[in-house]
């Protein structure tokens, strides 16, 4: 009996001895199993949970589109003395919180997306709206050396309304050369986007002219014209919605270049 006990138990210590050993080949294809899943995915561009990042999915343009619509918008009631011109810091609430800081964030998710295009068009474009606050805002606090006009002497409004107006015309002209070389570098996006460059080209020139000159008159044509790309920026967005509900895209138009 002891001998009959003894081997059965030795027959259990054995049975056990193969399930564990099995239980650890199981263990051993399933985790080679998954190795092997996650390099196929790695090889064909897939992220797996542990690596999903929110940067690696979904349009930027989704976000960063209707912020810079609402952005243009407030500029160009700006523009048309909606509130009255000499007010510059009226619109910096929507263009610095909203419009600026969405074009960063648009203009990373694209470089997550590796989409070096238009990650380019938003990383100008933040630049732009960005730094039009930081300058609004330098000459109403006088962050750049230059003394608010409201003073007694007349030769020292004479000076500083100069300084003001060359620091805006400098401005100006700085992003005119950028965002003209933007246009030209990218005809080969669809026709929308030529055109909206083209008319932010038109509004910077119509914007410095009026600076140099002096005249409400130039200030509301740039400002019309500001009300023409934010209407073209609409048109990209209702194809980016139209795109990311799974319909039929918007027409943007042929490229100018192919």
């Amino acid at each position: 009996m002891a001998e009959a006990v003894g081997a059965r138990e030795s027959q259990g210590r054995e049975s056990q001895g193969r399930e564990s050993q099995g239980q650890r080949s199981g263990e051993s294809q399933e985790q080679r199993s998954g190795e092997s899943g996650e390099t196929r995915e790695q090889e064909a561009g897939v992220a797996s949970p542990t690596a999903f990042s929110p940067f690696h999915r979904g349009a930027p343009a989704a976000i960063g589109v209707p912020l810079f619509i609402v952005g243009s918008i407030a500029l160009g009631l700006n523009f048309i003395n909606f509130s009255p011109v000499m007010q510059v810091g009226t619109p910096i609430a929507v263009i610095f919180a909203a419009t600026g800081l969405f074009q960063v964030i648009s203009a990373i998710w694209c470089i997550g997306l590796g989409e070096n295009i238009v990650a380019s068009i938003f990383g100008i474009f933040a630049g732009f709206w960005l730094s039009y606050a930081v300058l609004v805002l330098g000459l109403l606090h006088n962050w750049w050396g230059i003394t608010p006009a409201a003073t007694a002497s007349k030769t020292v409004v004479a000076a500083d309304t100069l300084a003001t107006t060359k620091t805006v015309e400098l401005f100006l002209i700085s992003w005119l050369v950028v965002i003209i070389a933007l246009t030209v570098t990218t005809l080969r996006l669809p026709l929308a986007f030529t055109v909206l460059f083209v008319l932010v080209d038109v509004s910077l020139v119509l914007k410095l002219i009026g600076t140099i000159e002096g005249t409400q008159i130039w200030n509301t044509a740039a400002g019309i014209v500001v009300f023409a790309f934010a209407a073209i920026g609409l048109l990209i967005y209702l194809d980016t919605m139209s795109q990311a509900f799974g319909a039929k895209p918007v027409a943007l138009g042929k490229p100018i270049q192919r």
